[in-house]
């Protein structure tokens, strides 16, 4: 899927990025292109309310970012920057998954160990858009408040 023919250079706008939603089983998903919206504590408690919400962000640096939402509240959050530290209301849910891929505390990232976490804890099994034929909506986000 190429929506540069759609978005042209705003494609990867970090203050209004464009978003390509998809149904995966039981879970409906959103590619952010070019921001970090879905990290934003404020938007994924509101997502979260009532059912439970992940967040998985990477970037060049590179760096994973998961965060793991129930009910409004952040459950488990952590990035790859550095040594792995869960944070959240109960850092430690997910060790059962996280252990057995190296997604240890104080400890560096193993390769592809957050995707992994993804789909072994959750059952999200990430494809690219173009690697499917199911359509896909799309659509650029307002920038987040103050």
């Amino acid at each position: 899927m190429d929506l540069s023919d759609d978005f042209g250079d705003d494609l990867l706008d970090d203050e209004e990025p464009v978003v390509t939603t998809g149904i995966d089983g039981s879970w409906t998903w959103a590619w952010e292109q070019g921001g970090v919206h879905g990290l934003e504590e404020q938007i994924l408690s509101a997502v979260s309310v009532g059912t439970e919400a992940v967040a998985l962000h990477y970037n060049e640096k590179p760096m994973y970012w998961f965060k793991y939402a129930v009910d409004g509240d952040v459950i488990v959050d952590f990035h790859t920057l550095q040594e792995i530290e869960p944070t959240g209301q109960d850092p430690t849910r997910l060790d059962e998954y996280m252990r057995p891929l190296g997604l240890v505390p104080g400890e560096r990232l193993p390769l592809y160990g957050v995707l992994s976490l993804v789909e072994n804890a959750f059952g999200i099994r990430l494809t690219h858009p173009g690697e499917v034929d199911d359509p896909r909506m799309s659509g650029r986000l307002s920038p987040l408040p103050e």
